[in-house]
């Protein structure tokens, strides 16, 4: 398969069948997304009486998207806390050259 060429698949979600053209190097991707949310929308319809696939839907992309923002809210956190640690180092190492120059 040449790498312009383009893949046709189907994915089932939610009792409905979606026929994508993509990209082969999505396929994997895509299929453990599918996979994803129909696990996810089983566990919503048992643990939950939802009556509307619609609104099993909207919790499994509230779900998603809410891990993905906190995950960039926590990995902001970290950059900022590594950024303060290299702050610190660095006023600690110059604080040193300068008590050694004197």
């Amino acid at each position: 398969m040449q790498m312009d060429e383009k893949l046709k698949i189907k994915l089932s979600i939610a009792d409905r069948v979606y026929p994508l053209t993509i990209d082969p190097r999505q396929e994997e991707g895509l299929r453990k997304a599918a996979k994803n949310i129909e696990s996810l929308v089983k566990k919503f319809e048992q643990n939950y009486a939802v009556r509307d696939k619609q609104d099993v839907l909207a919790m499994c992309a509230l779900q998603f998207a809410s891990k993905i923002e906190q995950g960039g809210i926590d990995r902001s956190e970290s950059t900022k806390a590594a950024l303060e640690r290299l702050k610190a180092l660095d006023e600690l190492v110059t604080l040193r050259l300068d008590t050694v120059s004197e």
